[in-house]
Formats: C-alpha cells, sequence, structure tokens
C-alpha cells in the first residue's frame, strides 16, 4: 500500500454511494479528506462519520459543480489552505430522465460528468503540481460503451435526448479527458487514470422517474455495494502498484479494455479544445 499518511485528497460526489465509500476508506488510511458537496447537511453528517470511524477532520467546500462560478469559488476556498493536493478524486456524476441545462447554458449531464472534471482539474493543477507526486482519478464507467463517437454535433442533446446515451457521451469524455491530459502531463509527476465502478446500488439516478426506480429495484439484488463499487477509486489514490500508471481505464483493480471510440486521438484532441472554449480556461500547467 502506497502511504496515504497525511496526504491531502480532494473527492466530489463525496456525501452518497461510492463517493462516500471512497472518502470513509481513504480517511481509514489517514488520509486527509476534503471534499466538494451542494448540500451543507450532508456535508455535516459526512464529516461527524468520517471523525468517528477513523479520528481525521475532514474539510468541505459548498459548490453546485453544474455551475463554473460555484467550481471556481471551491477552488479558489482550497487554493486559500495553501497546500499541495495528491489526490484529486472526480467521482461527482448523475442521468437525468429529462433533458435540463444548467446556469451556464450547458446541458446538465455533460457539465456535471465532463466539464466539472476538466475545469476542477485545471483551476488545481498548480496545487496537484506542488505535491512531490499526485494522482488524478476520474470516475467513468462502463457506461461509454452506450454509445460509438462521441456526438460533437449535439453536445448538449438539443436535438434528441436520451438520457442512457447522454450519460453514456459523458462517460466517454471521462475516458478521453484521462488520456489526453496524461499524455500532457507525461513530464510531471503526475498519473491521470479512469475507471469503471461497476453497477452499483446506490441512490444514482434514483430520483428520475418510474421507469429508472423500476429497473433500479428490479435490478438491485444483482449490483454491487457501494464499498466494493468505491474499491478501484481507492486502489488508484493510493495503491503503490499504480504509482507509474497513466492514461489507462480500470475495472476490479485491473487495466480494462474500452470500445474503439475511447482510444480515439482525434476526438481526445477535439473534445480538450471544446472543453477549453466552454470553460474558458488556456490551461496554462507551467
Amino acid at each position: 500500500m502506497f502511504n496515504m499518511n497525511n496526504k491531502n485528497i480532494l473527492i466530489t460526489g463525496a456525501t452518497s454511494g461510492i463517493g462516500k465509500a471512497s472518502a470513509i476508506q481513504l480517511s481509514k488510511m489517514n488520509a486527509n479528506i476534503f471534499f466538494i458537496a451542494r448540500n451543507q447537511k450532508k456535508a455535516k453528517i459526512l464529516c461527524d462519520e468520517i471523525k468517528s470511524i477513523s479520528g481525521t477532520n475532514p474539510k468541505y467546500f459548498i459548490a453546485d459543480l453544474s455551475s463554473l462560478k460555484q467550481i471556481k469559488k471551491a477552488a479558489e476556498d482550497f487554493k486559500l489552505l495553501d497546500i499541495p493536493l495528491h489526490v484529486l478524486l472526480n467521482n461527482a456524476g448523475l442521468i437525468n430522465n429529462i433533458r435540463k441545462e444548467t446556469i451556464d447554458g450547458y446541458e446538465e449531464i455533460f457539465a456535471i460528468n465532463h466539464l466539472a472534471y476538466f475545469y476542477l482539474t485545471n483551476l488545481l493543477i498548480k496545487n496537484l503540481k506542488s505535491a512531490s507526486s499526485a494522482r488524478i482519478v476520474n470516475v467513468s464507467s462502463g457506461a461509454h460503451a452506450f454509445v460509438k463517437r462521441f456526438n460533437f454535433k449535439d453536445v448538449h442533446s438539443k436535438r434528441r435526448y436520451k438520457p442512457f446515451q447522454v450519460y453514456g457521451y459523458s462517460k466517454l469524455a471521462n475516458i478521453l479527458f484521462t488520456k489526453k491530459l496524461s499524455k500532457i502531463l507525461e513530464e510531471d509527476n503526475i498519473t491521470v487514470n479512469c475507471l469503471h465502478p461497476g453497477v452499483v446500488g446506490t441512490e444514482f439516478g434514483h430520483n428520475n422517474g418510474l421507469f429508472q426506480r423500476l429497473i433500479f429495484n428490479l435490478f438491485k439484488p444483482l449490483m454491487r455495494s457501494s464499498e466494493k463499487g468505491a474499491a478501484t477509486s481507492v486502489y488508484l489514490c493510493s495503491s503503490a502498484e499504480v504509482s507509474n500508471i497513466t492514461g489507462k481505464y480500470f475495472y476490479d483493480c485491473k487495466v480494462a479494455k474500452t470500445t474503439k471510440w475511447a482510444q480515439s486521438i482525434e476526438d481526445a484532441d477535439k473534445l480538450w479544445d471544446l472543453s477549453k472554449e466552454l470553460t474558458n480556461v488556456t490551461w496554462d500547467i507551467n
């Protein structure tokens, strides 16, 4: 096990599901847990739970990850601590039964599942570079196989909205982002990997309509627990076995195959440029 003692870890989507399980497991390794949450009540509950389990003192920042302005504020609050960031676990995600737009005018699944990862990572890149070694872990999904090539013609799903397809595109984006960023950071001591957590029996997507609730309840007995779903996230955050591995997609703590569309350098480059435009960043990482 890589020594996580006193390492600073920032997690998104940590108040429930695999994000919460990841935060608790990593706190048991004596890591310093920081997390971004939308709901202050849930954030306080998680802090109390972590304190009682591991004796550590987590800190949180309140932000709605669908808003670029709020993401920037959370990042600025973290930077005020003036500490290195050893691990960034981009975990937050959602699926909507109906199309929704963010305050910035972007389709919400794409905004939270991809643009939030992209933007937050950019804002915290200097904190990551200031650590002796750092890791960026992006929670993707096997759902990227629901789709073929990334849909650049209708990024915000204005022409047609199919929830599982839109979700699949966002998870494909996570892999393309991981591939591109790992190349950019290959000369730095920062690894970038992504993962499929498996089909987890959490409340993810549970408030999105009768059909999805029925599907969820039907298959829940076959789903893995949040703790098992978090295993690969925790592994990529903490294991010495992956210290020199970057740009890979993992499942069950092993490198796994993706679709051929997830390997497209052309699409990774195109998505990178689009993401820079939508978040208005330059990615000056020097």
